[in-house]
């Protein structure tokens, strides 16, 4: 299982980004082998649909979960469509929510905002 973290730095150690299109990174952490993989967010400088992209990025990654503190519609919808769990990040470091990932101590994430590309919500 692959689980995907929008992240500021590339450490285990590294604050949660806030912005799951525009984060600078990705930590993708797999369960199994316990392996941290690092990968840039190509997405991150898109004039718009950058939540998009990078949920393609996620789909590309083959990842099966993403911590994230928040997610737009658009971002929500692609993920969702690839059978991509959506889990609300509770602390600051991305590895204290990979630990209380798997000791499943994370809410899944049900407030999905409209995003920020003028379009109205639900």
């Amino acid at each position: 299982m692959k689980i995907a973290i929008p992240v500021d730095e590339k450490t285990l150690e590294s604050n949660v980004c806030t912005s799951f299109g525009r984060t600078p990174y990705f930590l993708i952490y797999d369960v199994e082998t316990k392996e941290s993989t690092f990968i840039d967010n190509s997405a991150a400088a898109s004039t718009g649909g950058a939540g998009i992209k990078a949920a393609q990025t996620m789909v590309d990654n083959k990842t099966n979960i993403l911590l994230t503190p928040r997610l737009g519609e658009n971002a929500a919808d692609v993920l969702k469509a690839a059978e991509i769990k959506i889990y609300k990040t509770t602390t600051a470091s991305a590895k204290d929510n990979i630990d209380a990932f798997i000791a499943e101590k994370l809410p899944l994430l049900d407030e999905i905002h409209a995003g920020f590309h003028g379009h109205g919500g639900n």
